[in-house]
Parts: C-alpha cells; sequence; structure tokens
C-alpha cells in the first residue's frame, strides 16, 4: 500500500475579501468576521480575515491603479518603487502574509469573488498539481450540498502565479455568480459562508490527523482567452450569442454560435475540439479582451493526503 502524502499542520490561515472593491460578498463577509472572529475558530486553527483593496472598496470599483490580483509577480513584488496603489498593496500583502514561495509565508489563504458570468459556486484552484487545494475541493464538493462546484484551474502553461493567494503556501478562491458588482446578494452571502465553513472543517480534520483516500476528480483547466469580435479601430463588432450566454462549463462544439453582429449575423466557434468555456461575457474582462475563457475538461488522479507525524 502506497504511503500517503504528507505536509505540516495548517496553523496560519488567512481569508481575504475585497482583492476587488467591487466584489461585495467577501467584503461583506470579511467585514463581519473582523468583527466577530467566532465563525473562524476552529479547535486546531483560527483564521485571519483581512480586506484586501481597501482604497478600491472605499471607492466601490474594481482597483485604482492595476488589477491587485494580477500584482503578486516576482516582477512586482521585487520591483523596488512604484507610483502604484496596488503594487504598493501587494508589498504589504506579501510582508503580512508572504514573504510567497518562503517558509515564513501562511500556510493557506482563501480569496473571495464575485462574477457577472453564470459560473455558479466556483473553486478557483491554480494548478491540478496544488495537492492539499485539489484534496479541499473534493472534501467541499462531498460535503457542499446547496449545488454543485465546478473547478477552475486558471494557471495557464508557463504562466506564473500571480493572485493574492499565491502569496500563502496554498490557496483556494470562490468565484460565485452570476453578481453584479457593486451589489450584494443574500443567497450567494449564504453560500460562499457555507463554502467558507465546509473548508474551514477539513483543515481543522487534516489538522488533527484524518486520513484523506486518493481520488478522482474533474477539473476546468484554462487554455486559452477569447476575445470579442472587433473592427479595426478596436471596437466590439458582435455580441456573446445568446445560445453561449450562461452556458458557461457547458460543452461547445465547433460550429456553434459564439457571437452575434447587431445585423443578426452569426458567428460560430472555429476550433476542432469541443470545449467548455468559463467566464462568459464577464463585465470586467472587457478591458482584458476576454469574452470567455477556453477550458479543457480533464480527470485527474490525486494521491492521498494526511498531516505529517
Amino acid at each position: 500500500m502506497t504511503s500517503p502524502y504528507s505536509l505540516p499542520c495548517l496553523k496560519r490561515v488567512a481569508i481575504c475579501g475585497g482583492t476587488h472593491g467591487n466584489e461585495m460578498s467577501g467584503i461583506f463577509l470579511v467585514r463581519h468576521w473582523i468583527r466577530n472572529p467566532s465563525e473562524l475558530q476552529r479547535d486546531t486553527f483560527c483564521a485571519t480575515p483581512f480586506l484586501g483593496n481597501p482604497h478600491a472598496i472605499e471607492k466601490s470599483v474594481r482597483y485604482i491603479d492595476r488589477d491587485l490580483n494580477r500584482t503578486f509577480s516576482a516582477e512586482f513584488l521585487n520591483s523596488k518603487d512604484s507610483e502604484s496603489y496596488e503594487v504598493r498593496r501587494a508589498w504589504e500583502v506579501n510582508q503580512i502574509f508572504g514573504p510567497k514561495s518562503s517558509s515564513q509565508a501562511y500556510d493557506f489563504m482563501f480569496d473571495f469573488h464575485n462574477t457577472t458570468s453564470n459560473m455558479g459556486t466556483c473553486l478557483i484552484v491554480d494548478s491540478e498539481e496544488s495537492l492539499l487545494s485539489m484534496h479541499m475541493c473534493n472534501y467541499i464538493q462531498k460535503h457542499y450540498t446547496r449545488s454543485s462546484c465546478p473547478i477552475y484551474l486558471y494557471q495557464l502553461a508557463e504562466e506564473e502565479t500571480n493572485s493574492i493567494n499565491s502569496v500563502a503556501k496554498a490557496g483556494l478562491a470562490f468565484e460565485l455568480g452570476p453578481q453584479p458588482h457593486g451589489v450584494l446578494r443574500a443567497d450567494h452571502l449564504a453560500q460562499m459562508r457555507s463554502l467558507t465553513a465546509c473548508a474551514l472543517d477539513f483543515i481543522d480534520l487534516f489538522n488533527k490527523g484524518m486520513l484523506f483516500p486518493a481520488f478522482e476528480i474533474d477539473a476546468h483547466k484554462a487554455v486559452q482567452y477569447v476575445d470579442f469580435p472587433r473592427y479595426p479601430n478596436g471596437e466590439i463588432s458582435a455580441v456573446v450569442h445568446p445560445k453561449l450566454q450562461d452556458k458557461d462549463f457547458l460543452p461547445l462544439k465547433p460550429g456553434d454560435p459564439i457571437f452575434q453582429t447587431a445585423d443578426g449575423e452569426d458567428i460560430l466557434y472555429e476550433g476542432h475540439d469541443i470545449t467548455y468555456p468559463a467566464f462568459i461575457n464577464e463585465a470586467a474582462y472587457y478591458e482584458k479582451k476576454v469574452a470567455f475563457v477556453k477550458t479543457e475538461k480533464h480527470t485527474f488522479s490525486l494521491p492521498a493526503l494526511q498531516k505529517k507525524f
């Protein structure tokens, strides 16, 4: 019998809301937990809540100068001087919860997000190689009963992790939608709260020595960003097709419509393989020139996991 993979106890756990200052579920919950952290207490640890981008939260905007959740790369963390508020904030977060890739970094960080896309209750991990996070996803899928929880693996090939939770040794993001930016929804608040409780229970059980057996799990791995059709001057020339809208994580086949012009002309998907689009028509991605993200659906096999004794 193969021995389980072992990792140390998770003693220092952080929960971030407001990495984007207009995604309200995490902001609301973190503010509540800062006032009353008892909900984050478990037998073996207590999670630390914090607000990711305070200035953007004050203005109810995604960011001030640049996207904070794309700012935790070596390029920005190692830069000596910057006028960008988000770069300076990344230094602060890295100093408190990191340094990134060091033995002093926090053991785990959660990051809370809302999306205008129909992503449902989505669990976001950098890659399938993040064993602890994938085990947590498997536990959540088995114990969270309100809805299915698709897994989105965001790290493209050869891409450096640059999200806020990459400062910690491991991390997981919750992406709930559809929800308009700047708006609170009680149903998504309740879902995010329950997801958090489930995830914290997993950490507590891990710390107490529970053996988590090997398993297979499906996940959607990002492979390509797809832009809107555009006129030569850069303006968008077609919108997301009604038959694609709200179909996040559902199969998109070659020849299916993906865009529609103002004249009613359909633009079809010309890929050769079935893809599973995510973040379809996300409002915040217009500036990034992303209409949706192509993903591949894979089944991954993960080894057993247990606390290092």
